[in-house]
C-alpha cells in the first residue's frame, strides 16, 4: 500500500458508491482527504465514517454542486484559501438525469454541467495548488459508455435532440478528450510533474442510474446483481491516484488497471481543442492556452 502521508487529496462525489471508497482507501494511505460533495448531511456522516476507517482526522468537507459554476468557484477559493498544494484531485462525480431535459442554475443543460463543465472549472481553478505539489495527479473518471456518444458540439447544450444516455455517454466521451487535452497543454507547458488520466470504473453495482428514471432507470435495477462492488468498481481509481506504477503516465485511459485505447471517431486532437475551447467560454475560465 502506497504510503500518502503529507499528500492532500480531494475527491468530488465522494459521499457513495466508487467516490466513497476511493475517499477512504486514499485516507487510509495517510492522505489528507477532502470531501467535495453537495448534500451537508451526508458529507458530515462520510466524514466521520472515514475518520474513524483511516484511524486519524485530517478528513475535511467543501460543499459545491458541481453543476452551479458560482458554487464551484466558491469552493475551489475556499481550497485555495485553506491548502498550501494539491497533490491528487479525483473528478469522480458523475450523474445520468432523467427524461425530461433540465438546466443548471446558469443555464447549461444539467448533464453537461455536471458531468463536464464543473469537473472542467475545478480543475483549471485548483491547478496552481496541483503545480504546487511536487507530483500531482488529476484522474477523471469516465466510462465504457463513451463509446456510444454522438456529440454535436454545434449543439451541446442537447437544445435540439436530448436523451439522458445520450448526454451520459457524450460526456464521458468529453472527459476523455479533457484528459488527453489536459495531458497535451501541461507537457506543452513544460509542466511535466502534473498527470492526469481518465478510468472506466466498470458496471458497478451502486446507486447509479436511479436518477435516470424510465426504461433506464429499470434497466440499471435489473442489471444490479450482475455488477461489481463498488470497492471492485473504485480500485482503478485508486490506482491511477496513488501508484507508483504510473507516476509519470499522462494522457491515458484506463481499464482494470490497465490502458486502453479510446477508439471513437469523435476523439481528434482537432475536436478536444474545439470542445476545450468550447468549454472555457462556457465556464467563464481560460487556462493554458
Amino acid at each position: 500500500m502506497p504510503d500518502l502521508h503529507h499528500q492532500t487529496v480531494l475527491v468530488t462525489g465522494a459521499t457513495s458508491g466508487i467516490g466513497k471508497v476511493t475517499a477512504t482507501e486514499l485516507a487510509s494511505m495517510g492522505a489528507h482527504v477532502v470531501l467535495l460533495a453537495r448534500n451537508a448531511a451526508k458529507a458530515e456522516a462520510t466524514q466521520q465514517e472515514i475518520k474513524a476507517a483511516a484511524g486519524h482526522d485530517h478528513v475535511d468537507v467543501l460543499l459545491a454542486d458541481l453543476a452551479d459554476l458560482e458554487q464551484v468557484r466558491r469552493a475551489a477559493a475556499e481550497f485555495n484559501a485553506r491548502y498550501p498544494r494539491l497533490d491528487v484531485l479525483v473528478n469522480n462525480a458523475g450523474l445520468i438525469f432523467g427524461a425530461e431535459r433540465q438546466l443548471s442554475a446558469d443555464g447549461n443543460e444539467l448533464g453537461l454541467a455536471t458531468n463536464h463543465l464543473g469537473p472542467f472549472l475545478l480543475t483549471a481553478l485548483l491547478l496552481k495548488k496541483l503545480q504546487a505539489s511536487p507530483a500531482a495527479r488529476v484522474v477523471n473518471l469516465a466510462s465504457l459508455a463513451h463509446k456510444f456518444a454522438k456529440p454535436n458540439l454545434a449543439d451541446i447544450q442537447s437544445a435540439q435532440h436530448y436523451s439522458a444516455a445520450r448526454v451520459y455517454a457524450n460526456t464521458k466521451l468529453y472527459n476523455i478528450m479533457f484528459t488527453q487535452e489536459l495531458a497535451r497543454r501541461l507537457r506543452a507547458h513544460g509542466i511535466g510533474h502534473v498527470t492526469t488520466n481518465a478510468v472506466h470504473p466498470g458496471a458497478v453495482a451502486s446507486n447509479f442510474g436511479d436518477s435516470a428514471g424510465g426504461w433506464l432507470g429499470k434497466l440499471t435495477q435489473l442489471a444490479r446483481p450482475f455488477m461489481l462492488s463498488v470497492e471492485k468498481g473504485a480500485e482503478t481509481s485508486i490506482f491511477l491516484a496513488s501508484s507508483p506504477e504510473v507516476a509519470n503516465v499522462s494522457g491515458g485511459y484506463f481499464a482494470k488497471k490497465k490502458a486502453v485505447p479510446v477508439q471513437h471517431p469523435f476523439n481528434t486532437p482537432e475536436h478536444a481543442r474545439q470542445l476545450w475551447k468550447l468549454s472555457e467560454q462556457l465556464t467563464g475560465t481560460s487556462v493554458l492556452a
